[in-house]
């Protein structure tokens, strides 16, 4: 399974990144904003796209919520599953975002517990 992981920090990424790993997932694409995440989704053939992002919603140059809207009107990658891993807790956002296309939502700092239920149970489960 190959994994994108978009997040303007690097610390973040690296902790994402981490916890994937540790529960045996090494096909990691990283980006550090919705314009690079982008780039490498076009740059990539059908082999390299990934079977789901995790992506922060506040980066320069493009937000999450840009790059998602971009994704889910793409038909090459509209089917690519999107879990939100934020700071953004106020319903609107979460609202916003599901009715964008994520299918998932995850409110930072996060935990071990919070990580394995909202995203390595629904990788191992495929969505």
């Amino acid at each position: 399974m190959r994994i994108m992981v978009v997040d303007d920090s690097t610390t973040m990424r690296r902790i994402v990144v981490m916890n994937l790993k540790k529960a045996g997932y090494g096909n990691i694409v990283e980006a550090e904003n919705g314009r690079m995440a982008l780039d490498l989704l076009d740059a990539s053939p059908d082999g390299g796209k990934p079977d789901v992002i995790l992506l922060d919603w506040n980066m320069p140059e493009m937000s999450g919520m840009d790059f998602l809207k971009a994704v889910k009107v793409d038909a090459k990658h509209k089917d690519i599953p999107v879990i939100m891993v934020t700071t953004e807790a106020e319903k609107e956002r979460v609202m916003a975002a599901i009715a964008a296309g994520a299918s998932g939502y995850l409110v930072k700092p996060l935990t071990p517990e919070s990580f394995q239920k909202q995203v390595i149970e629904r990788l191992q489960n495929k969505f």
